[in-house]
């Protein structure tokens, strides 16, 4: 029990932060659209949020090597708390303009990156004290990610609609306090930079000097490269979809938050069932020929439906089953790329990755809300889910993406790679 305590301490933060920032993502488009009615604003408020995040979680990775992933973690969900707690609170007292509200999305991304690159660092420490495969503790993360989704998503639609979007934020800020709190208590510190454990302070490598080291190693990782490429698009398309697409679909189609957020529920929910699966079994899965029957489930079809004006049994049955896939995924991506980062590299090049692959998502609102004013919703549907599965299938004709399916047993001692 003491061996999986740290790990259980990690899905608690991870559950109640990945709550709260879900309930966000519904609350925050939904106030600007329902304050402007502007799908192109909603999209830019997006990009206020996700283009901080992705170079501050790119630029911590240095920090978070050298101070500690889980000091970095606390302090940025503590930071989060206040900065989350100014929306209700200015909307409360009529002071929540445009303007202000960019300039607390932006900080909430600026904080949000450090933290969420600094709970992933500590991954690959956690499996080794809990004696486990990476395969093991990625899928049972992945599910708690879902769970956390899932309840995020479904009360964020019932609590916009008891109380508004902006006081909704106040949960928000609640799950930041549990989370720098857990963290706190319960998982322990953690083992940092070994190879400059007995160097001297002049001997330290500089900031920047430990930045590139993890670019050329990331770099330098074919299957690496293939992999961020392929997710920065999807998750391109996924922010268009979730931020402006769906959204903007909901309220033509004469519905409000409490649909939204539903949707959302049902995709996510059913993704649960899949993690569960990948936590029990992952280590044992073909990893190339889920990963393209996943995607090939959970990427066009969600798009399709939608745009057809389907009927909302059908939409709902299409989420479900795409949302079943998709809990395959994350388990086994992350997997590929922990066990290919060496420990002294961890911090930088997983903050590197994960924020190159999360570097279109800034512009994903945009996207969404430009393709709606040009060629209309149901055609802007029809593209990017076009789109999103060219994405998916085409690093399969790369023979260096075959390496793929190749577990590696440790990268732990060897600096050539992230």
């Amino acid at each position: 029990m003491r061996r999986a305590r740290p790990f259980l301490a990690l899905a608690a933060a991870e559950t109640c932060s990945l709550s709260g920032t879900r309930l966000s993502t519904v609350a925050i488009p939904w106030l600007v659209l329902s304050t402007t009615g502007s799908p192109v604003l909603t999209g830019v408020t997006a990009m206020m949020e996700m283009l901080p995040y992705v170079v501050a979680k790119a630029l911590g990775g240095p920090l978070i090597d050298r101070v500690g992933a889980k000091r970095i973690a606390i302090v940025c969900d503590t930071a989060s708390v206040v900065v989350v707690g100014l929306v209700p609170l200015l909307d409360f007292f009529g002071l929540l303009g445009m303007p202000v509200l960019l300039l607390i999305v932006f900080a909430m991304g600026v904080l949000r990156g450090p933290s969420d690159a600094a709970k992933q660092a500590m991954v690959p420490d956690i499996a080794r004290l809990a004696n486990v495969p990476l395969e093991r503790v990625t899928g049972v993360a992945s599910a708690i990610e879902r769970l956390a989704s899932t309840a995020g998503a479904a009360g964020a639609g019932a609590l916009i609609g008891l109380i508004g979007p902006g006081q909704a934020l106040l949960v928000n800020a609640a799950t930041f306090a549990a989370a720098a709190l857990i963290v706190a208590v319960g998982i322990p510190e953690m083992r940092r930079m070994p190879e400059l454990s007995g160097a001297r302070p002049a001997e330290r490598a500089s900031y920047l000097d430990d930045l590139r080291e993890g670019w050329r190693f990331l770099r330098g990782d074919a299957v690496l490269v293939s992999i961020v490429v392929m997710v920065a698009i999807t998750n391109l398309l996924d922010q268009a979809y979730h931020a402006v697409l769906l959204p903007v679909w909901t309220r033509d189609s004469g519905h409000g938050p409490e649909l939204l957020g539903a949707m959302f529920a049902a995709f996510a929910g059913a993704s649960i069932a899949g993690a569960a699966i990948a936590a029990a079994i992952g280590e044992r899965m073909p990893r190339l020929i889920v990963y393209t029957v996943a995607f090939l489930l959970t990427g066009f079809p969600r798009f399709l439906v939608v745009a057809m004006d389907a009927p909302l049994g059908l939409v709902f049955t299409i989420l479900a089953i795409g949302g079943f896939a998709s809990g395959f995924l994350n388990p086994i991506l992350s997997a590929v790329i922990f066990e290919r980062i060496p420990k002294p590299l961890t911090g930088r090049v997983i903050a590197l990755n994960t924020a190159l692959c999360f570097a279109l998502i800034p512009f994903g609102g945009l996207v969404g809300g430009a393709l709606i004013s040009t060629i209309g919703l149901a055609a802007a549907l029809l593209l990017t889910g076009l789109a999103y599965l060219v994405a998916t299938l085409f690093p399969l004709a790369l023979k260096s993406f075959r390496g793929f399916d190749r577990a590696i047993a440790d990268a732990g001692a060897s600096v050539s790679r992230r």
